[in-house]
């Protein structure tokens, strides 16, 4: 049974599109999609702007590839067969690897968003989606990365109150105790950190910490926000660090120690 519906008719390419010098496309990326037809339209579409695309349709393969090299980027299916994508993402970020990974998943209940926002997925798409949308979004994943690697990173931590943030290591404490965040709440806290009481809405985080700012997204910066503020806040009702400006975003009002 064919499972193209998937994809928007409107999508399809008429023909070849040229490369985009964009800067990501000698990259190389990892789709692990186990509906063949997904992956394969995935692949001819990411073909476009991307070095190499490889396509594993097992979890259990997709583990042993990640074992042997590194990649730019990794597109996850959540339900794949022997091993599934939230538990191959977080043997990824168990191993402090912060490849980039747009998770993709047919459920649309809250907390399988949660669950693979919380094992360290940086962003998701649910099915049916379109491929011009998952093609944007890699995209932007991928310059976030470079952006990141090339800035020089700064030496000195950001500490606030009971707060550290120490951005070479990625690592957060909090009270002296070691804070678990996934790569997008680490790169939310540390952007908020590095702009003390300046207001930012929900469009300008999602061009600025994820890299697009697409209408109707804006629930991808809610799930993190509200994450990362169960994280670091004793109470979300009284925040300490990062506060809502209702009607307008969210500001970072932690006082420098």
């Amino acid at each position: 049974m064919s499972h193209t519906f998937l994809i928007h008719k409107a999508d399809q390419p008429k023909q070849k599109i040229k490369r985009e010098a964009s800067g990501v496309n000698s990259k190389q990326i990892l789709v692990v999609e186990d509906e063949l037809d997904i992956a394969h339209l995935i692949k001819i579409h990411l073909m476009d702007v991307c070095d190499q695309v490889t396509l594993v349709h097992d979890g259990a393969q997709a583990v042993q590839l990640l074992k042997q090299k590194k990649w730019d980027a990794i597109i996850l299916d959540l339900k794949l067969p022997n091993v599934d994508g939230l538990e191959i993402c977080r043997r990824v970020r168990a191993e402090n690897q912060w490849v980039p990974i747009l998770m993709l998943t047919a459920k649309s209940t809250e907390l399988d968003r949660v669950l693979g926002l919380e094992m360290g997925a940086d962003d998701y798409l649910p099915k049916p989606f379109s491929v011009i949308e998952l093609v944007a979004r890699v995209k932007a994943l991928l310059r976030r990365a470079q952006v990141t690697q090339a800035k020089e990173i700064p030496v000195e931590n950001i500490v606030c109150e009971d707060l550290e943030i120490n951005p070479e290591q990625r690592a957060v404490k909090l009270c002296g105790q070691q804070v678990k965040l996934t790569a997008k709440e680490f790169d939310l806290l540390h952007f908020f950190a590095s702009h003390p009481d300046k207001v930012y809405n929900r469009s300008q985080l999602l061009d600025e910490v994820w890299g697009y700012g697409h209408d109707g997204y804006e629930h991808t910066v809610n799930s993190h926000m509200n994450r990362l503020r169960s994280k670091i806040e004793a109470d979300t009702h009284q925040p300490k660090y990062i506060e809502t400006v209702w009607g307008v975003g969210y500001k970072f009002i932690g006082q420098p120690a």
